[in-house]
């Protein structure tokens, strides 16, 4: 594999995958540094089994899914409280709204296809393209992505939409050492590039630095030399709501797509370097 990344130094901010990203930018010559930026903890509460019940004692006109993740994290329960085929039958027999490919991909594995599905990735290509529909008085059983979805929830409302929630897991902040750690390396310039492949890992890392009088020094570090790169464009929106510009986002929204685009950055600033030097 071309070494794309010699010696650059990438902190890995998500905690799924950490290890196969890090042996990704090894192969590429790079420094893989995982600094967790966010958690993910699955909820087996009450609510959520009770969620499950609802949605199939009282099947909705409409199932809106926001990620694949999720889905399953659904059946899986449904399959512990020996539910799963009822669960099924019932997402069958609803119109579905799908956010994402993950989750697109996580319906095909059921044999279910989506109604409506965003043209981007985001919650806003998602209402964009649910906003044909009649969803006057309609039941919509909204599945969560690990944070609530105000604006999404104020949309189906506005049209009339009767919603109810279900949140099979929910984002939590790292440990607070571990933004320490990686804040300080994007201060200090001792990282190259951060790799963010989730909106909440952002935000944890933005309110972390603003709590300690430095989040203006960091955004100021992102624009004079340390990377900002995205998984895609939903997370790439995230940064820019927080005030970074993401410079890598890949066609492809996968983390392996991120190193490699990121791989192709470096290599074009070194070609373009080398090219300046020579003329």
């Amino acid at each position: 594999m071309a070494q794309h990344l010699a010696g650059i130094r990438v902190a890995l901010t998500g905690p799924r995958k950490s290890k196969e990203m890090s042996i990704l930018v090894e192969k590429m010559g790079g420094i893989p540094l995982v600094r967790p930026a966010q958690g993910t903890v699955f909820l087996d509460d009450r609510s959520i089994r009770d969620g499950l019940v609802s949605w199939i004692s009282d099947p909705p006109d409409w199932a809106v899914l926001t990620t694949g993740m999720g889905l399953d994290a659904l059946f899986e329960m449904a399959e512990d409280m020996e539910i799963a085929d009822q669960l099924l039958d019932v997402l069958s027999e609803s119109s579905i709204a799908a956010r994402g490919y993950k989750t697109v991909n996580a319906l095909k594995k059921r044999k279910l296809t989506p109604l409506v599905r965003d043209d981007d990735g985001s919650t806003d290509g998602l209402i964009r393209e649910f906003a044909p529909h009649d969803l006057a008085g309609k039941k919509v059983m909204l599945q969560l992505h690990g944070e609530t979805a105000p604006k999404l929830v104020a949309w189906l409302e506005e049209q009339g939409a009767i919603v109810r929630q279900v949140l099979p897991y929910r984002h939590v902040p790292p440990e607070e050492a571990e933004l320490e750690q990686l804040l300080n390396e994007i201060l200090k310039f001792e990282v190259d590039a951060v790799a963010f492949t989730s909106g909440p890992q952002v935000r944890f890392l933005t309110q972390y630095a603003a709590s300690q009088d430095k989040l203006e020094p960091m955004l100021a570090a992102f624009r004079q030399g340390v990377i900002p790169a995205s998984v895609g464009k939903v997370t790439a929106n995230s940064m820019r709501e927080e005030g970074i510009e993401a410079l890598v986002i890949p066609e492809e929204e996968k983390m392996g797509a991120l190193i490699v685009e990121l791989g192709r950055y470096f290599a074009a600033g070194r070609a373009a370097k080398t090219s300046g030097m020579q003329s």
